[in-house]
């Protein structure tokens, strides 16, 4: 019987995978791209799922600095030191633009190895039993915190980087 714990682990190891397959090979340009009929770009989403996923797993559940901010990223990148993009203006969104692809990646998979370190080492007790506060979102199971916001957000921006990858003529993704 699989426990919570190991289907929301494997869960998120195959949406990672999926991130990581959507924007593989894209060049900087590419994953800066914004659709002419609106949205955000390739990047934009990426950028925002990590970083919240970074933040709900290790701010949020575990009062620790994330990876983002362990790393400098912030100022490696040029980008908001605490903000992932929830709230920003059209503008603000527009001005959040990739240099470093490898760098990118790096931190992704930073992300990616603290989420399921910390996953490994939970007890099962705590998805239903301990609450967390997510902004804007409010007061939640850490079930829901994980499986509910980091999971099924996830899954909407691969949604929204493979839109991005198609009118730009660069495929879906093979599964």
């Amino acid at each position: 019987m699989t426990t919570q714990q190991e289907l929301l682990r494997t869960s998120l190891r195959s949406m990672h995978s999926l991130l990581d397959k959507a924007v593989e090979g894209m060049t900087a340009e590419q994953l800066n791209f914004r659709p002419q009929e609106g949205g955000v770009s390739g990047f934009f989403s990426l950028w925002h799922y990590v970083r919240t996923e970074d933040n709900i797993v290790n701010f949020v559940t575990q009062g620790r600095p994330t990876v983002w901010l362990n790393g400098g990223f912030h100022e490696k990148f040029g980008l908001p030191r605490n903000n992932q993009g929830t709230g920003m203006t059209e503008a603000e969104a527009n001005a959040v633009q990739l240099h470093d692809v490898p760098l990118w990646h790096t931190y992704q998979q930073g992300v990616w190895e603290a989420t399921d370190a910390y996953l490994a080492g939970m007890s099962a007790e705590e998805f239903e039993a301990r609450r967390v506060t997510i902004k804007p979102l409010g007061e939640m199971t850490l079930w829901d915190g994980l499986y509910g916001v980091c999971l099924s957000h996830g899954y909407r921006h691969v949604g929204e980087i493979e839109y991005v990858r198609g009118v730009q003529g660069l495929g879906g993704l093979t599964i």
